[in-house]
Formats: C-alpha cells, structure tokens, sequence
C-alpha cells in the first residue's frame, strides 16, 4: 500500500476541497446537513491514513523483519496514532457540540487539539535540537 507523493498531495488537496465546499454550503444556509455529514470527507481521509499506519507498523511484526534502528520508527510511529486519535476526538466533540448533542464547554472541546498542538511541538523541538552522537 504505497503511494507516490503527488498522489497523496493529490488525495490530500480533493478530501481538503470537498470538506471546504461542503462547510460553506452549511455556514451559508444552503445545507441543511448535519455536522456529521459536513465532516465526512475528513472522516474518511482519516481512515485512510489510519489504514496506512496500522498497515506499516503490522509490517514489523513479520517474519524476516530487522529490529536494528527500528525503535525510533517505531516510536514516530506510534506519535503518529496518537496524533490521528487525538484529532479524531477533537472532530468528534466539535461536531457534537456544533449539532448540539451535547452542552460540553466549548474549552473541553479544544483540549485534544491543545494536547495535539503540545504534542507537535515538543516533536518538533527535539526533531530540531536532538544531537545524534555516532
């Protein structure tokens, strides 16, 4: 399950388009769709990149697969999940607030996100100043 670049941008750019359409259609009053519908194109996009990280970590557990320099992968792999299942809560509590399933503070919505941001930050700053020493 491998796929070029300028198909994952592609892939990324047509899922960004249709979830831009449809969220103007809704904030313009021309859909009356719920927010669930709205944010399907996400939904699955998101699958997608799921599947395609599950699939590469599962890779690891074959016969025949070399460990040696693999914890780091392996470690980026599993931010990675965290990363998608945090801003899969953050989509699904924005959708049940804005559809107002529920009566949550719009602050307990954003707190996956902000754990995300943090989360990208810190991997950023040690991706930035982490000295290799070979």
């Amino acid at each position: 399950m491998r796929m070029s670049l300028a198909q994952r941008v592609l892939l990324t750019w047509l899922f960004t388009l249709l979830f831009l359409i449809m969220l103007v259609l809704k904030l313009d009053e021309k859909a009356p769709w719920n927010w669930f519908l709205i944010f399907i194109p996400v939904w699955i996009f998101d699958t997608i990149l799921l599947v395609m990280l599950i699939v590469k970590m599962a890779g690891r557990c074959k016969s025949g697969f070399d460990p040696r320099n693999g914890s780091q992968n392996m470690k980026k792999k599993v931010w990675y999940l965290v990363a998608m299942l945090l801003k899969l809560a953050f989509c699904l509590a924005l959708c049940a607030k804005l559809q107002r399933f529920t009566t949550i503070r719009l602050a307990y919505v954003f707190i996956p996100l902000w754990a995300l941001l943090i989360g990208g930050m810190l991997e950023l700053g040690y991706n930035v100043f982490y000295v290799r020493r070979d």
